[in-house]
């Protein structure tokens, strides 16, 4: 494998596994965001976030397959509840959406850093490539997440409780992909 396997295998696999499914799931809330507001104003600018996550899942197809670790058996529902999220939110405007953004890349971002630090404890001299992967993408997030706040997220109504829900939902998200 690429990226060895200082790190038990099942921590590994686990990794990878949760890393792909938060990446589909991304892709996923953008489709639903694009369903609703592809033809406004802000369309192009859920799309070109949209573009970069494609990237990074098909990274993380990549990676799978190298490593032969199998996707979450979650995708299924994650394919569903992504759209819903990205819809629903869209449907609240272009606020609603930029606020779905924050939240999920806020709560991606801070995964994304937990597993940096973990590699890097580990050895990362062994996780080179697999820590230069995770630290471009984490850039990216918070990028997305830096698009929200200026695109007015803060000003949706009911922004903190609807911020606060949905990342309960990412951490939800995050805890059952690992292991199922």
């Amino acid at each position: 494998s690429e990226f060895g396997r200082s790190c038990s295998p099942y921590m590994m696999d686990r990794m990878l596994r949760v890393d792909h499914a938060g990446e589909y799931g991304a892709n996923r809330i953008y489709a639903g965001q694009m369903a609703v507001l592809g033809r406004s104003r802000t369309g192009p600018l859920i799309q070109e976030m949209w573009d970069q996550e494609k990237k990074h899942l098909e990274k993380f197809n990549e990676i799978l397959a190298e490593n032969r670790v199998r996707p979450t058996a979650l995708l299924p529902l994650w394919n569903v509840a992504g759209f819903v999220l990205g819809a629903s939110s869209a449907l609240l405007g272009k606020e609603g959406a930029m606020a779905c953004t924050v939240a999920v890349e806020e709560s991606i971002t801070e995964h994304y850093n937990n597993q940096i630090r973990t590699l890097m404890e580990k050895d990362p001299e062994r996780y080179t490539e697999l820590l230069q992967v995770i630290k471009e993408f984490r850039d990216d997030e918070m990028e997305h997440h830096d698009t929200g706040l200026e695109h007015d997220a803060e000003t949706v109504p009911g922004y903190w409780l609807l911020k606060n829900a949905i990342q309960l939902g990412c951490k939800v998200a995050i805890y059952v992909s690992q292991r199922i």
